[in-house]
């Protein structure tokens, strides 16, 4: 590990004390896997808002499994590309079902051979459900860490991103500042207009960003 790497896993717990996920998944890993898939190009709080109806109907992966695809595909439409997210989860859901009796798979491997379950997501999952460190390489990671100087801020890459990331951010960290990373995002490295002068001195330090406009 780096100590650039060791400071921004440090700044950011100053920043926000808690390591929770914004996704409200009640510590259900099928939850957590639901709402990860329907949070591709879609904000957290939306997916959030669609679940809380969601799981009343579908509390599981069995109930998913059986469900009518078009009433759900109604039921995340709000979420975006909703036929194609309710065609995986329903296959996953399936699986979930059939292979591994209900439970949530434990490995990178199994994680990305479900349908719609990629790296981003496996990793998710692997932090928050198991413990296993991991890079969950978001738009605001990729974002956040270019801007930061540990990449070209150009690159986006999040398999590349990951696995330079995951040599810099302390294994016992990363999960907690991949989380810290999307409310940094959110409140102030913006996409657009990021508010600078919000940053922590240390960071601004590091930060090449305005060099790179």
């Amino acid at each position: 590990m780096t100590e650039r790497g060791k400071l921004l896993a440090s700044e950011l717990e100053k920043l926000y004390p808690g390591d929770a996920c914004t996704l409200e998944w009640d510590r259900d890993p099928w939850h957590l896997l639901v709402m990860g898939r329907l949070s591709a190009q879609c904000t957290d709080e939306r997916v959030n808002e669609v679940c809380r109806t969601l799981f009343v109907k579908y509390p599981d992966a069995a109930s998913m499994a059986e469900c009518d695809i078009r009433e759900l595909e109604e039921a995340i439409r709000p979420c975006g590309l909703f036929r194609g997210k309710a065609s995986s989860l329903v296959a996953t859901a399936k699986i979930i079902v059939e292979k591994y009796g209900g439970r949530i798979p434990g490995s990178m491997e199994e994680l990305t051979a479900l349908p719609g379950i990629g790296r981003k997501i496996a990793n998710l999952l692997l932090g928050d459900v198991y413990g296993i460190p991991g890079i969950v390489a978001d738009t605001h990671c990729i974002r956040i860490c270019g801007r930061l100087g540990f990449y070209p801020a150009g690159m986006k890459d999040p398999l590349k991103t990951e696995k330079i990331m995951e040599k810099e951010i302390p294994p016992e960290a990363q999960s907690a500042t991949c989380h810290r990373l999307v409310d940094f995002g959110r409140d102030v490295c913006r996409a657009r207009s990021p508010l600078c002068g919000d940053c922590p001195a240390a960071l601004r330090g590091m930060c090449v960003y305005r060099s790179d406009r």
